[in-house]
């Protein structure tokens, strides 16, 4: 049984369409049903590449919303240390000032007690 006889495969350009066998010969019904194996074989590779490229789309967007993420990561390490940075210094300058008045007071309590 070679089943239905007229184009059964849509993804298939017309002229490469399998051909109704000639039902009397032998031959042709085996060349028409390779052919029609190959088309099958054809659709399913058309729809895996398919799905392969759509994944491939759904990987380069990850991909690149990775790519932003990692480059904010590295504009807040960036602000971090620097913040970082700056914090240490103004630590150092707070502590010198309060070393400063300390020392201030100090020289003005000994002025006001030697008066």
């Amino acid at each position: 049984d070679v089943g239905d006889l007229g184009p059964t495969f849509p993804d298939l350009e017309q002229r490469l369409q399998p051909v109704p066998p000639c039902v009397s010969l032998e031959e042709s019904v085996q060349v028409y049903k390779e052919h029609c194996r190959m088309a099958r074989e054809f659709h399913q590779v058309k729809h895996e590449i398919s799905a392969l490229e759509d994944r491939k789309r759904k990987l380069l967007a990850e991909l690149v919303e990775d790519e932003k993420v990692a480059i904010e990561i590295a504009r807040l390490e960036e602000e971090f240390r620097r913040l970082t940075e700056e914090n240490h210094t103004l630590v150092t300058v707070h502590g010198e000032r309060a070393q400063q008045l300390k020392s201030l007071c100090l020289t003005n309590g000994t002025r006001r007690d030697s008066s």
